[in-house]
């Protein structure tokens, strides 16, 4: 396992960028480009992280990073890989998309997909803030049941869309889940995924003050709380196979888990939620870990 004293002293995100106070989504892309290093080339579509690299003509990061339209992410991703083929490239430069839940669950799957069933060479990494976050707080395919949203003010009434287990299905050689909440488990997720062959794909849930309505003091808290509480799960499935990952093994037992109440009350976007919506996160939770559990012991 990774530890703190591994991590590279270099910084490649520059100091003073337009992320919010305590936004999960600049810890997680910090913690990714430390794994990546200088020679990877980025490529995002409109999303909270647009705003980190700043205005056209300027960016935040020591990396080149090309911003693309909502909906062309993983298309741009091949493009970039094609054409470091052309020029013999593709083994030095990693090429890796950043996007949004919004940019990836809903408008970006067309092209993600295409690019996962023919197999393109690129990391794909989704930072999941569970909203639309850049635009207003609008609901996404990833916005989780009960949450507040400018377009769903009562909160929504469906489940998350599950995107790691959609990639899965594509046949791809490594997709992961992680958490801003762990930056030692984005680190290691990002190095291995680096040195893989074949479209990877890593889905990061980040906590976003603002949106979710908390403190930005406490984003790590509120991202160790979905973790803790069993709601998201770390865990790898490399060729196949899967394995959880080891900050989420002990919650294999249900009496470790914390009861999914202290990760709501603590979030604004949760303040109407009913007993009947609580009462779902249990059961979901519940059939989660009861997938898993089976996963681990075939």
């Amino acid at each position: 396992m990774v530890n703190v004293m591994d991590l590279p002293e270099e910084e490649y995100i520059y100091p003073g960028t337009r992320a919010c106070s305590g936004c999960g989504m600049a810890l997680v892309y910090r913690m990714a480009l430390k794994a990546l290093g200088p020679k990877t080339i980025i490529t995002v579509p409109a999303s909270c992280l647009t705003v980190l690299h700043g205005m056209q003509g300027f960016c935040t990061t020591k990396v080149s990073v090309l911003h693309t339209p909502f909906a062309t992410t993983g298309a741009s991703a091949s493009g970039i890989v094609a054409s470091l083929e052309a020029k013999n490239l593709e083994e030095e430069i990693c090429v890796v998309a950043f996007a949004g839940d919004g940019g990836t669950t809903d408008i970006g799957i067309q092209s993600l997909s295409g690019a996962a069933e023919r197999g393109t060479n690129f990391i794909y990494a989704c930072y999941d803030n569970e909203a639309y976050m850049n635009t207003g707080v609008q609901r996404s395919g990833s916005t989780p049941p009960g949450a507040f949203s400018t377009t769903t003010p009562q909160g929504k009434t469906q489940r998350k869309k599950d995107m790691p287990g959609i990639l899965e299905v594509h046949g791809i050689p490594y997709v992961a889940t992680t958490s801003a909440a762990y930056p030692l488990d984005i680190y290691e997720k990002f190095k291995k995924a680096r040195d893989i062959k074949g479209t990877r794909y890593i889905h990061i849930h980040s906590p976003c003050p603002p949106g979710w309505g908390y403190d930005p003091k406490d984003t790590i808290k509120i991202g160790k709380l979905a973790v803790q509480t069993g709601f998201w799960p770390l865990y790898e499935v490399e060729q196949g196979k899967f394995k959880l990952s080891h900050s989420s093994m002990k919650y294999l037992d249900p009496t470790k888990r914390l009861p999914i109440e202290e990760y709501l009350k603590k979030q604004g976007r949760f303040k109407k939620i009913t007993p009947a919506e609580i009462e779902e996160y249990h059961s979901y939770i519940s059939e989660l870990w009861e997938k898993i559990k089976k996963r681990i012991e075939n």
